[in-house]
């Protein structure tokens, strides 16, 4: 199995903006180091909490002092920009970085985001797809383009000039094109049955609990029936909150202060997605009110910490209780304790992965 970071990345306002970037950068830095196998980025434009307003030009600047990560857009919010702008950008990326990307893309998630772009009243599942679609027709076609669809159109004729190369639009280095994922969030996830329905690659949200999480690999398998398609587990991507600290006591005396980074997080997840009534996210089960979506409840739930040792038994009984899937993605908070997130990095990727992997090859080969 493969090791990656996630970040939203989502971050106490009350911070500075350069020192968050110097700090993010850095935590790449170390997953490349540390022998991480991919680091997602995402995208949000009216947010001082979630501050990245271009993952591509932020990641850009780490291709130069990363050997191996393979970078993913976690993702790009495609109703919110023109498919050929996405396109060319991307194709750019591809080749500065090598091929080391994935092309994590998603309908969109902020509210402010939605007004500011006017799209919250849009079918943005619908846009996205016709991008996704746009896009790839761009990258396996050569001009003229007269590419018509509901929300755009990508016509490049009569100011075509070949012989001047005036006309053509970059293609990736990968081809046809990158691979493809996008995020899933709630029970049952209409994005998930789409991701099986075409085949792309799927993110399971880390602030969704296990028995959800497993409904998303529900719906992509009805997506990918109805498609006539194998589904992949190996494409499959689970991110999880994990404290891992030399000893259980070290990881529960952090986390025991609800105002420790995780503890940051989830509280401001519950507030924000409570705007919009979207809570069920967070609940195991219907029965489950508000009220009890306490930090320290959904600490107790959704964050996975102690020892190796004790990491390692939980992550067990997720991919028992779920089955097997291709990579988990660490989900990365605000160091708020730079040590020990740096040591949890480090646990993880040297003392947890090797016996997980085991693991999970052997539920693999028993499928």
């Amino acid at each position: 199995m493969e090791l990656g970071l996630f970040m939203m990345p989502l971050h106490n306002p009350s911070r500075q903006y350069m020192d968050i970037l110097r700090q993010d950068r850095e935590a790449i830095l170390l997953a490349d180091q540390l022998g991480y196998d991919e680091a997602w980025v995402g995208e949000h434009y009216s947010c001082k909490t979630e501050p990245i307003t271009s993952p591509l030009q932020f990641m850009a600047t780490l291709i130069p002092m990363t050997k191996r990560i393979i970078f993913g857009t976690g993702v790009i919010n495609l109703p919110q920009h023109h498919p050929a702008a996405v396109a060319g950008d991307v194709a750019q990326f591809d080749h500065l970085s090598g091929g080391r990307y994935i092309m994590g893309v998603g309908p969109g998630g902020l509210g402010s985001d939605f007004e500011l772009f006017e799209t919250f009243d849009k079918d943005r599942t619908a846009m996205m797809s016709e991008s996704i679609e746009i896009i790839h027709k761009i990258w396996t076609s050569d001009p003229p383009y007269r590419i018509h669809g509901k929300f755009w159109n990508v016509i490049v004729d009569r100011e075509t000039q070949l012989h001047l190369g005036i006309g053509p639009m970059l293609k990736p280095l990968q081809r046809p094109y990158p691979p493809l994922a996008v995020s899933a969030m709630s029970p049952k996830s209409s994005t998930a049955r789409l991701a099986g329905e075409r085949g792309w690659g799927m993110i399971s949200a880390n602030f969704t609990p296990s028995n959800q999480v497993l409904t998303h690999w529900q719906a992509y398998c009805e997506g990918a029936e109805k498609a006539g398609r194998r589904p992949d587990r190996g494409t499959w991507r689970v991110a999880r909150s994990i404290v891992c600290t030399e000893t259980d006591a070290e990881a529960a005396d952090y986390l025991a202060d609800e105002n420790c980074s995780p503890g940051w997080y989830y509280a401001y997840l519950r507030d924000n997605l409570r705007t919009y009534k979207m809570t069920k996210i967070f609940k195991r089960n219907e029965a489950m009110t508000d009220d009890e979506l306490t930090v320290p409840n959904m600490l107790e739930s959704m964050v996975i910490s102690g020892s190796p040792r004790t990491v390692m038994d939980k992550l067990v009984a997720l991919v028992d209780e779920i089955g097997w899937f291709g990579t988990l993605l660490v989900t990365h908070k605000d160091w708020d304790s730079p040590t020990l997130h740096r040591t949890s990095m480090r646990l993880i990727a040297e003392r947890v992965l090797p016996s997980l992997g085991q693991h999970m090859e052997a539920l693999r080969a028993a499928a």
